[in-house]
C-alpha cells in the first residue's frame, strides 16, 4: 500500500496523455474553452460511475462532506479554471516550449505550498529530486536560446508562474478536500472529492458559456462521441490524480506526473512518426535520474 501512489500516478499520467490527443482535435472544432468544457461535463458522469461502482464493490456509504472538504475542494476547482485561463494567456505572448517548462515547475511550487497549507514536510533529499526532474523537463522542452526568452519580459514570466502557482493550489486543494473527510477508504474518499469537484467545474464554466459562448457550450453536442471519450479519458485520470493524492502527498504524485513529457514523446512518435531528438533523450535521462531520486527519498 505504501507504494500503490506510483503505478497509479503513472497510469494517471499515461490517461491524460489519451485525453490531451483526444481533446486536441476538440480544440479546433470548439475553440478552448469549449473543448475544457468537454473536461467536466463529459467527464461528470463517468466520475459519478466511477464513485458508484466504487460504493458498490466496497459495501461503503458516501463519506460526510465536512466544511473543510467543501472548502478545499472549492479552492482546488476555482484554482485549476483559473490555471488554464492563466495558461491560455500566456500563451499568446510566448511560444507553448517556454510556457510549458514555466508550468513543469509547479511540483517546487506544490511542494511549498504543501509546506505551508497542510504542514507536509519538506526534506533536502526530495527538494533536490524535485529540482533534478524538473531540470530534466527544461533540458526537452526548451529549445536552444529559448532559455533567455524564457526570463525575458516580466509580464509573460509572471503569467506563466501564476499558472504554475494555480495549478499547485489546485493539487494541494484536492489533497486538503481528500484528507478532510473523516471516513472512508482511500479510494471512495478520492472519487467522492472528484465527482463533487468536476460537479462544481462544469456548474461554473458552464454558466460562463451560457451567458458569454452558447456555441462552445452546445457544439459538444455536434462532437458527441469524440467528446465521449475525451470525457472518459480525462475522468480516468483525474481518478488517478486524487487517488494518488489520497495514498501520499500532492508534491509527489505532481513529481512523478513529470513522466507525462516522456508518454506524450512516445505517442508522437507512434502517431505522428516524429522521432526524439538527442536533446530530448538526454533530458528524459536527467528527468528519470530525477524521479528515481524522488522514488528513494518521498516525503511520507
Amino acid at each position: 500500500m505504501d507504494h500503490l501512489w506510483i503505478p497509479v500516478t503513472l497510469a494517471a499520467a499515461l490517461a491524460q496523455t489519451g485525453r490531451n490527443a483526444a481533446q486536441r482535435g476538440l480544440t479546433e472544432r470548439l475553440g478552448t474553452l469549449g473543448a475544457t468544457n468537454v473536461r467536466f461535463l463529459f467527464g461528470l458522469p463517468f466520475a459519478c460511475a466511477f464513485l458508484a461502482l466504487a460504493l458498490w464493490l466496497t459495501g461503503a456509504t458516501l463519506p460526510q462532506l465536512t466544511p473543510r472538504a467543501l472548502t478545499f475542494t472549492a479552492l482546488g476547482a476555482a484554482a485549476q479554471i483559473a490555471a488554464t485561463a492563466l495558461m491560455l494567456q500566456a500563451m499568446r505572448t510566448q511560444g507553448f516550449g517556454i510556457v510549458t517548462a514555466w508550468l513543469k515547475i509547479e511540483p517546487v511550487l506544490v511542494a511549498l505550498t504543501g509546506w505551508a497549507v497542510l504542514g507536509e514536510a519538506l526534506t533536502l533529499p526530495m527538494l533536490v529530486a524535485i529540482a533534478v526532474a524538473i531540470a530534466g523537463v527544461l533540458v526537452m522542452t526548451l529549445k536552444p536560446g529559448q532559455g533567455r526568452a524564457m526570463l525575458s519580459g516580466l509580464a509573460p514570466a509572471a503569467l506563466g508562474l501564476a499558472a504554475g502557482l494555480c495549478f499547485g493550489l489546485s493539487a494541494i486543494g484536492f489533497r486538503g478536500a481528500i484528507t478532510a473527510l473523516p471516513e472512508g477508504s482511500f479510494l471512495v474518499r478520492a472519487l467522492t472529492i472528484l465527482a463533487l469537484t468536476l460537479a462544481l467545474q462544469t456548474l461554473a464554466l458552464g454558466l460562463y458559456l451560457a451567458l458569454r459562448d452558447r456555441p462552445a457550450l452546445t457544439g459538444s453536442a455536434k462532437a458527441f462521441l469524440p467528446s465521449l471519450a475525451a470525457g472518459f479519458l480525462g475522468a480516468l485520470a483525474s481518478a488517478g490524480w486524487f487517488t494518488g493524492f489520497a495514498l501520499t502527498t500532492a508534491a509527489n504524485v505532481r513529481t512523478l506526473a513529470l513522466v507525462e513529457v516522456i508518454f506524450a514523446l512516445a505517442l508522437a512518435r507512434l502517431a505522428l512518426g516524429q522521432k526524439a531528438t538527442p536533446r530530448q533523450l538526454a533530458g528524459m535521462a536527467v528527468m528519470l535520474a530525477g524521479v528515481g531520486l524522488l522514488l528513494n527519498h518521498p516525503i511520507d
